[in-house]
């Protein structure tokens, strides 16, 4: 059995990548404790299912090994999950009315292992498609579409539960841009998919004959 050596050249992208988890569970709760428009929007962006689903997607994207983009994926997005309760437990939101948020008496241990498990088991599955999606032309574009789709998905079941929430028209704005994005995505991904095959598709056809 072949034993393989971490060398430095094949650690650092391995702790790239789990930096960049732990950066994913930190933006979210951090964005949140700002009280402004904009920190609002990251606040709710970096920490919803579909832009998880999109890291753990893009991690396995980077990998040529599929066993290495599972694994990747899954611990990155483990680590994320970890961050971002360890920021929450460390930092509590306290709103004007004084009762502290996701604190350490609010079952934030309890959702913490949830969603570490739950992190851990489907960011495996999302970093092989995103694995898969590499491959090209139209045999890849299901895999390539998933994000988008899941993105729209989301957006319109928020817009349809929070309709009118308390949380303010920025939470609606955000679900909204995310629905058009995703619809703009999906658009750009097939058109390049169309317009690639249509073009490989006319490199492939054999020059006419030249009559003598």
């Amino acid at each position: 059995m072949k034993i393989p050596h971490f060398t430095p050249s094949r650690i650092a992208p391995i702790a790239t990548v789990l930096g960049a988890g732990a950066l994913l569970g930190a933006v979210g709760p951090f964005a949140s404790k700002f009280d402004n428009p904009v920190c609002q929007a990251v606040g709710v962006v970096f920490s919803v299912g579909w832009s998880w689903a999109c890291f753990a997607f893009l991690v396995g994207y980077s990998r040529r090994s599929r066993i290495e983009a599972s694994l990747l994926a899954s611990s990155a997005l483990a680590v994320g999950v970890a961050v971002y309760y360890l920021f929450k437990f460390l930092s509590p939101v306290v709103p004007a009315g004084g009762h502290v948020i996701s604190g350490a008496g609010d079952g934030l241990y309890s959702r913490a292992v949830f969603w570490g498990v739950a992190a851990f088991a489907f960011g495996a599955p999302v970093g092989l498609l995103g694995s898969m999606a590499r491959t090209p032309g139209i045999g890849g574009l299901g895999f390539r579409l998933l994000v988008p789709l899941i993105a729209f998905f989301e957006a319109s079941q928020r817009l349809a539960a929070e309709a009118g929430d308390s949380q303010g028209r920025v939470v609606e704005m955000v679900w909204a841009s995310v629905r058009v994005l995703s619809v703009v995505a999906v658009v750009l991904l097939v058109g390049h998919t169309a317009w690639s095959w249509w073009h490989g598709r006319g490199a492939r056809q054999p020059a006419p004959a030249k009559r003598l």
